[in-house]
């Protein structure tokens, strides 16, 4: 079976997601598709198949949650040491062209959010940065070409939703 690691915090954020479409979403969803039902004729009735549609988005979303969830590794990043990248680590790095700095932690791959500064440790960036130390340089094969960082420094910070 496949594992799907992640930290406390992203598992608690999927546990809470998936508690919320259960216990709200959907039965609300499920109102919205009683009332509209008794419109009358379904054939032509915008708001029964709007409620159906989002009652099966919602049903999807919480069999693939819930198959993450039996899936999850819970790790946590402060027991393991960070003097090399590795999973939790936030990565403080430079691109040596255009001197341009980015910081990232490396998560669990249903936690990643590039936004966020947080990447999955399966993707290509971070599968470069895993075992190196400060000062390394990498290059790395990335959708905008091929690009050289520096590593600044490697470090462990609690992560927050």
């Amino acid at each position: 079976m496949d594992k799907e690691p992640m930290t406390n915090v992203g598992y608690k954020k999927i546990t809470g997601e998936l508690d919320f479409l259960k216990t709200s979403e959907r039965p609300e969803t499920v109102i919205a598709l009683d009332e509209a039902r008794q419109l009358g004729d379904l054939k032509e009735n915008a708001e029964y198949h709007a409620a159906k549609e989002k009652l099966a988005i919602i049903d999807s979303q919480i069999a693939e949650l819930g198959a993450v969830i039996s899936k999850a590794v819970i790790i946590d990043p402060s027991t393991l040491p960070h003097s090399r990248v590795s999973f939790g680590s936030t990565i403080e790095i430079v691109d040596i062209h255009s001197d341009e700095e980015f910081s990232y932690a490396i998560v669990g791959g249903v936690e990643s959010n590039a936004d966020k500064g947080l990447i999955s440790f399966n993707s290509p960036l971070a599968k470069q940065l895993l075992g190196k130390e400060e000062g390394d340089e990498i290059k790395a094969n990335l959708p905008g070409g091929v690009k050289t960082f520096e590593i600044l420094s490697v470090s462990y910070k609690e992560l927050s939703l």
